[in-house]
């Protein structure tokens, strides 16, 4: 048998440890993203922006998890 040896820096996963958590933030984002602009547009400008915010949040913490890596 042939024991295939990862470099350093290698991980066993490509895409990395938190691939599936940055993908869920991300869908949340934007849905959260389209809401708020819909909310926005039709509703009421003041909730709007507050749900373009919390979004933002999740889109923040998807770019944290990218750069710990």
């Amino acid at each position: 048998m042939i024991e295939t040896r990862r470099r350093d820096g290698e991980e066993e996963n490509p895409r990395g440890r938190y691939a599936l958590l940055r993908q869920a933030l991300n869908i949340l984002f934007m849905v959260g993203a389209v809401a708020g602009v819909l909310v926005y547009l039709y509703k009421s400008k003041d909730t709007g922006t507050v749900i373009i915010l919390a979004s933002m949040v999740l889109k923040f913490a998807e770019c944290v998890l990218r750069l710990i890596k």
